[in-house]
């Protein structure tokens, strides 16, 4: 994924199964790295057994999410 992307509006679904995630709806973020950073530093990690990150035509599964929190927090300190 290009790093850029995180600069586009994101939908993030919570919940603690895909399908929940789903029920509930998503919440919309300015940017996908936004919604990243709310994923992984506010939201109930219960939470993100269902998450899924949409950009555009994209969708990032739980896994994807938190890598990409660890290379924002990266590029912030260094």
């Amino acid at each position: 994924m290009n790093i850029q992307m995180l600069n586009a509006p994101g939908q993030l679904f919570l919940g603690t199964d895909h399908a929940t995630a789903l029920a509930q709806g998503p919440r919309q973020f300015r940017t996908a790295a936004n919604a990243i950073r709310f994923a992984i530093e506010q939201a109930a990690p219960v939470s993100l057994r269902g998450a899924r990150l949409d950009i555009g035509t994209h969708r990032l599964g739980p896994r994807q999410i938190k890598r990409l929190h660890g290379r924002l927090t990266a590029s912030r300190q260094g």
